[in-house]
């Protein structure tokens, strides 16, 4: 559809919170935690602070949770009961404050679960998320958005996009059907669009890199050393993958209790050493440098070969969670 535009007054901002939980709605938000802020789950306005750069935890796990049950069983003498969760109802869930870079990543998240055939339960996740996105007003040294084809009012994702202006209210821009539905159900709230530009209320990005230059140079390095120099930092702890909104890498476990059990899909990295283990002891990715080359290689040549979509959304959250100060964009630069 055809992007609306409209003006949202700032204390009908928490009306349409309002009407979303009395509604049914569970939302996720952006939730201070001490010094971090989490998106969680919230159900009072009061509760989400907009205060911050992006969220220490990325909104990934609405659709994609760190564990996840895929099916259950129990067996009898006479036969065995298959409980599987595609069968399951999902809850509406409504992503209230994420950011432009937070959205996009939901796409390459869909075409990871949907490249070789349909995954059930994460199309019937996604299909009952709502997401109300805020663009960025200010930024840190960690954002590279604008290097990845994407932007502090990039409304790629979104549902609904409010860009806040310096009135203090906010521009509304509908992006989607789920979008404009919700804006029919609450059409006093809305108003005609304002006259102030949205370009001048976002923050300014530096753009590092070109996508598609950074895409060439990749085909070429394999085997240059910088993957071992810019690895050597690395602990292989996992949270970079793990605060990643676009990393989809996961393993299957199965718990069995007697005559019952379950089996769980959980997030996993191609930075663990374990990763690649072979049953015959042999690893392709022995060393962190190939481990870290992977990452990098899997994130900005091949899903964008693959899917024209980097698997990167440039939120920098990988770097910022860092133990060993390792930073992507550093690498990617050197490249």
């Amino acid at each position: 559809m055809q992007t609306e535009n409209h003006l949202i007054r700032k204390p009908s901002l928490e009306k349409l919170f309002n009407y979303l939980i009395g509604n049914g709605k569970t939302i996720y938000a952006p939730k201070a935690k001490g010094k971090l802020v989490f998106f969680d789950n919230v159900t009072d306005f009061g509760e989400v602070t907009e205060d911050y750069i992006v969220t220490t935890n990325s909104a990934k796990s609405v659709v994609f949770p760190r564990t996840e049950k895929v099916f259950s069983y129990k067996k009898s003498k006479e036969s065995t009961e298959i409980i599987d969760a595609a069968d399951n109802t999902y809850p509406d869930v409504v992503l209230w404050g994420s950011r432009p870079c937070d959205a996009a990543a939901f796409i390459p998240l869909n075409n990871t679960f949907n490249e070789d055939y349909p995954d059930i339960i994460f199309n019937k996740r996604s299909q009952k998320v709502l997401v109300l996105s805020f663009s960025c007003s200010y930024s840190d040294d960690y954002c590279f958005c604008t290097s990845v084809n994407g932007g502090p009012g990039n409304t790629t994702g979104s549902d609904i996009l409010f860009t806040r202006l310096s009135t203090g209210d906010y521009l509304a821009e509908v992006i989607t059907e789920k979008g404009k539905l919700l804006v029919t159900e609450n059409n006093s709230l809305f108003e005609p669009k304002p006259e102030e530009s949205k370009e001048q209320n976002l923050a300014l990005i530096k753009a590092y890199f070109n996508q598609e230059e950074i895409q060439t140079k990749l085909q070429n390095l394999f085997e240059n050393p910088v993957w071992d120099e810019k690895s050597r930092a690395c602990l292989g702890c996992g949270s970079c993958a793990y605060v990643c909104p676009v990393c989809s890498c996961f393993d299957i476990q199965d718990e069995a209790h007697g005559h019952k059990g379950t089996r769980l899909r959980c997030w996993d990295s191609c930075g663990f050493g374990l990763f690649t283990l072979h049953t015959s002891g042999h690893n392709p990715r022995e060393t962190q440098g190939a481990r870290w080359r992977q990452r990098i290689l899997h994130k900005f040549l091949y899903m964008p070969n693959k899917t024209k979509v980097a698997g990167c959304v440039g939120c920098g959250r990988c770097s910022r969670s860092c133990p060993a100060d390792i930073n992507i964009l550093d690498t990617v630069t050197s490249l």
